[in-house]
């Protein structure tokens, strides 16, 4: 039976080789002839400072998605929070597609919208402000011209920084609002959203003008393998943990 598989939230980092390993478990264990697409939800490494990056992990990662495509599976990528600077030339290598913020996929017949979701936080106000910020033209040109050892001070600082700012915050800031979800149900005009970047793994359903509408949220891989597999009758399981 055909499948497709939806992860994020991995925070893949030289300095959480277990992660890395989870990662690369999950690969050789789910992606088969039967596997039609992975698709990378935002997050997938915990820092991304540019392309020009060759450490030994994105290389990695590289020769490991890179098999996917030989097999057959084709692999999309969403940017998150951590990853935005994730350009063109590493997906190229890694064999990726590229796909904008949001996107509506046809999901063995379901019209469904994917996205990090890091958007839908609306509450955390300064957060929002940092988004639209890095997201925009110039701030990520203007970083990503800098020296590679002055990027990576800045991501340090930065990690550091938002470590400290999300730990002051009430979890209902750093969760998704009702609001914003139903939005993004109406914007797109589908009933099934996948997403991440929360970090808590659910599936989440919504009456709306006579619909049921479904929100699954993807987990993260700091104590566990979480992914979400899709076959075409459409049937979800989410799993939070791969080991289970």
């Amino acid at each position: 039976m055909r499948k497709t598989y939806f992860i994020s939230d991995l925070h893949l980092s030289e300095d959480s080789p277990v992660i890395t390993e989870a990662f690369f478990d999950f690969l050789s264990q789910h992606m088969s002839a039967e596997v039609d697409a992975l698709y990378i939800l935002g997050d997938f490494f915990e820092v991304w400072i540019g392309d020009d990056e060759h450490s030994t992990l994105a290389q990695q990662v590289v020769q490991k998605l890179a098999a996917l495509k030989e097999m057959g599976i084709r692999t999309y990528f969403i940017h998150g929070n951590r990853d935005f600077l994730l350009g063109k030339r590493y997906a190229k290598q890694a064999g990726m597609t590229l796909l904008p913020e949001q996107h509506v996929i046809d999901l063995y017949g379901i019209k469904t919208v994917i996205l990090h979701g890091d958007e839908m936080c609306t509450e955390d106000i300064a957060y929002q402000k940092f988004r639209k910020k890095s997201r925009g033209w110039w701030w990520p040109r203007m970083i990503l011209s800098l020296p590679l050892n002055v990027r990576r001070k800045i991501a340090r600082d930065a990690r550091a920084k938002s470590k400290a700012n999300q730990m002051g915050k009430a979890a209902e800031i750093l969760d998704v609002t009702h609001s914003a979800v139903i939005e993004m149900f109406e914007r797109y005009q589908v009933t099934q959203m996948i997403h991440g970047h929360t970090h808590r793994p659910d599936v989440h359903h919504y009456e709306q003008h006579g619909q049921t509408l479904t929100r699954t949220v993807l987990g993260d891989w700091y104590s566990q393998g979480s992914f979400l597999v899709v076959n075409e009758l459409g049937e979800q399981t989410l799993i939070k943990d791969q080991t289970a």
